[in-house]
């Protein structure tokens, strides 16, 4: 419906043409049937240079006496206008939702191909799993940045100057030299940094990602993960150790676990010991029997699970701890070892090529 010419606004003061104007704008909003048609409608009749905009500019030039009566009248008239636009906005625009919902409607009941789901790496499900037993006994998880200082290492670790893992054939050195930093051998500088920051009694396991200068083979990756511990209290003994280890051991490879422990040397240990486990597989029968050999343990009967001992006084004194008061026990763990240990995993280079096949036949790495 056209809109009221200019000339029609001449005496649109008046009461009666007031209302004219106000009926001729609802029945153009009612008109328009779409967005576009009621923005036409809302420009002829309450646009700037509509009819009852050019009668608002009119009640200037009236006498004073009568402004206050025409503007009333003008305003009552506009807002009777506004509402009637948005009303109609507010249809049409209903009205047009439900028709684009319509047309756009999706059929959820038809068949559609799925993408290939991925899977949770076997190692990373592993590390929460063993972080898991650790948080129900009340420990912490700490960690610790993967490019670390040299002193943190090595030296707060007992360490001598001369030991033969600082040589770039076992540690990658970050370049200049004179920085001193590399990219940690172990997760152990997280242990360092734990009696730093924490106040006594320190219970803390500390999970993570190592680097060495290893070859790259079946059983060796350059790349590896391990996870430490370490707990630091007045009294602590080797026997805490020992059971802390026993319990460990039985949640990860179950209760019918067996154990055997052989003195050994670390620098930050002393006394220490390695941790063997009887071989899952063949239970110790392939020993001696050249017939039946047993790949898992060599027909050794035991597997080497990981490396221990009392904390040496040296790395309390380094970590900021009275030694003739505290003591502690310390212990880390291949966590890919333990994996292949665990699933029958035969080459720990499938952990790394990305096929998420392997991940789904470890079922996410935890029975």
């Amino acid at each position: 419906m056209p809109g009221p010419t200019q000339t029609d606004a001449t005496n649109a003061l008046d009461a009666d043409q007031l209302d004219a104007l106000v009926t001729a704008a609802i029945e153009a909003f009612a008109a328009a049937d779409s967005v576009a048609a009621l923005k036409e409608a809302r420009l002829a009749h309450a646009g700037d240079r509509s009819p009852l905009a050019l009668a608002n500019r009119q009640i200037g030039g009236l006498p004073p006496e009568q402004r206050k009566e025409a503007g009333s009248r003008v305003g009552q008239a506009r807002n009777r206008v506004r509402q009637a636009l948005e009303a109609r906005d507010a249809e049409i625009s209903a009205a047009e939702l439900d028709r684009r919902l319509a047309e756009e409607r999706v059929d959820v009941t038809l068949p559609t191909e799925l993408g290939p789901l991925g899977a949770v790496h076997p190692v990373t499900a592993l590390m929460e799993k063993m972080s898991d037993v650790f948080l129900a006994m009340g420990w912490e998880i700490a960690e610790g940045p993967e490019l670390e200082a040299e002193w943190l290492n090595f030296d707060a670790l007992n360490f001598i100057p001369d030991h033969p893992a600082r040589t770039m054939q076992d540690t990658l050195f970050i370049e200049p030299p004179e920085h001193n930093l590399l990219l940690r051998t172990h997760t152990s500088p997280v242990q360092v940094r734990s009696l730093l920051d924490r106040d006594l009694p320190v219970y803390v396991v500390c999970p993570g990602k190592v680097y060495r200068a290893d070859e790259y083979d079946a059983t060796h990756l350059p790349v590896f993960h391990q996870i430490e511990g370490l707990a630091v209290d007045r009294g602590i003994s080797f026997g805490h150790l020992k059971g802390t280890l026993e319990h460990f051991a039985r949640a990860m490879f179950g209760d019918d676990t067996r154990f055997r422990w052989r003195p050994s040397y670390f620098p930050f240990t002393e006394p220490s010991a390695e941790v063997d486990l009887l071989c899952f597989v063949c239970k110790g029968s392939s020993v001696g029997d050249p017939e039946h050999p047993c790949r898992t343990c060599r027909s050794e009967g035991w597997i080497e699970w990981g490396g221990c001992g009392v904390v040496n006084p040296r790395v309390l004194e380094a970590g900021g701890v009275d030694s003739s008061e505290y003591s502690g026990f310390a212990f880390g763990m291949g966590i890919d070892r333990t994996l292949m240990f665990r699933n029958g995993a035969e080459d720990m280079r499938d952990m790394i090529e990305g096929d998420v096949r392997f991940s789904r036949s470890l079922v996410g790495g935890a029975r």
